[in-house]
C-alpha cells in the first residue's frame, strides 16, 4: 500500500509492475493514462489497473489548494488474489472483475463514493484488519456494472515466461523514451538480436517497438498540453521530437486532432481524448 500526499503535483512517470494497482485519488483533477487510454479523473477517481500495464497520472489543479493531491494506493499480485477467489464461491465476482481489469476499469462515481471510507479506513487499519478490508473494497466494486474498461485490447501485455526480458526493456523504454534511441541499444538490453526483439516486444505488446515510443511520447505530450501552457514546439522538443513538423504529424495520427486542438478542447472542458 502506498498513501501518497503531494503538495505540488502528481507528476507523470510512465511505469509498470506485475502487480494489480487500486487506486484512490482525492483532491485532485487531472488525466490519467492506462496504456492508450487518455482520460479526465476528479476527485474521488477509482481506477485498477491490471499487471503490466503501463500507466501514469498527471494532475492540472487541486480542489482545495491548501491540502495536498492524495492517491491511495493498493497493490496485489495475481496469483494471490486468483487463488483466494478460485477457492471461494463467494468471491467468484472478484475473479470475474480481476479477468477484465487486463485492460483497467474505471469505476462509477457512485461505487467510487461507497468504499471511499472503507479505502481510507484502510490506510489506517492494524495490518489484520486491512486483508478483511481489501476484501470488501474489492468485492464491493466487482458489482459495478458500470465498470468503464479503459486501455484497447491492443496496449494490454501477453502473459508469457520469458517476462524478465521484455519488462528491462520496457523499463528502459519507460525512462528514457524522449531520447534518442536505436532498436540496437534495447536488443542489447534484453540480451537479444534485434529480430529477436522484434519477435518479443509484439508478442507481449502487439505492436512494434517504434509504434511503442511513439505511444508513450504522445501521452506525455497529451499530459503537458492539458496541464501547462508550454509552447507547442517547447512540448515537441521534450517528448523527443526534433522536428515540429513531425510531432504534429505523429500527434495528428494518434490522437486524430493537432496538438493545438487537443490543448483547445481540454480547456473548454470537452472530451480530449
Amino acid at each position: 500500500m502506498l498513501y501518497r500526499r503531494l503538495d505540488d503535483e502528481i507528476p507523470f512517470q510512465w511505469h509498470h509492475h506485475p502487480e494489480y494497482e487500486l487506486t484512490l485519488t482525492l483532491n485532485s483533477r487531472g488525466e490519467r493514462f492506462i496504456g492508450d487510454h487518455i482520460g479526465a479523473y476528479d476527485d474521488g477517481d477509482l481506477v485498477l489497473v491490471g499487471p503490466n500495464l503501463p500507466h501514469t497520472w498527471r494532475s492540472s489543479t487541486k480542489l482545495d489548494d491548501r491540502r495536498p493531491h492524495v492517491a491511495l494506493v493498493m497493490w496485489f499480485l495475481p496469483a494471490w488474489a486468483e487463488a483466494l477467489s478460485a477457492s471461494f464461491v463467494e468471491l467468484a465476482g472478484i475473479r470475474a472483475m480481476l479477468g477484465r481489469a487486463a485492460a483497467g476499469l474505471a469505476f462509477s462515481p457512485g461505487v467510487s463514493d461507497g468504499v471511499r471510507p472503507l479505502v481510507e479506513k484502510l490506510f489506517v487499519a492494524s495490518k489484520d484488519e486491512r486483508l478483511l478490508l481489501l476484501f470488501q473494497v474489492l468485492n464491493a466494486v466487482s458489482k459495478d456494472e458500470r465498470a468503464v474498461p479503459l486501455a484497447s485490447r491492443a496496449l494490454v501485455p501477453s502473459p508469457d515466461p520469458d517476462r524478465r526480458r521484455i519488462d528491462r526493456v520496457l523499463d528502459h523504454i519507460h525512462m528514457n523514451y524522449a531520447e534518442r534511441w536505436s532498436i540496437e541499444a534495447l536488443a542489447d538490453v534484453a540480451a537479444l538480436s534485434p529480430s529477436g526483439l522484434h519477435r518479443l516486444f509484439r508478442r507481449h505488446m502487439g505492436m512494434a517497438v517504434s509504434e511503442y515510443v511513439i505511444r508513450m511520447r504522445i501521452g506525455e505530450a497529451c499530459a503537458m498540453l492539458s496541464a501547462t501552457e508550454r509552447p507547442i514546439a517547447y512540448i515537441a522538443d521534450a517528448v523527443g521530437y526534433r522536428t515540429l513538423a513531425n510531432f504534429n504529424r505523429q500527434f495528428l495520427t494518434q490522437k486524430q486532432v493537432t496538438p493545438r486542438a487537443y490543448r483547445q478542447r481540454f480547456a473548454s472542458g470537452r472530451p480530449a481524448v
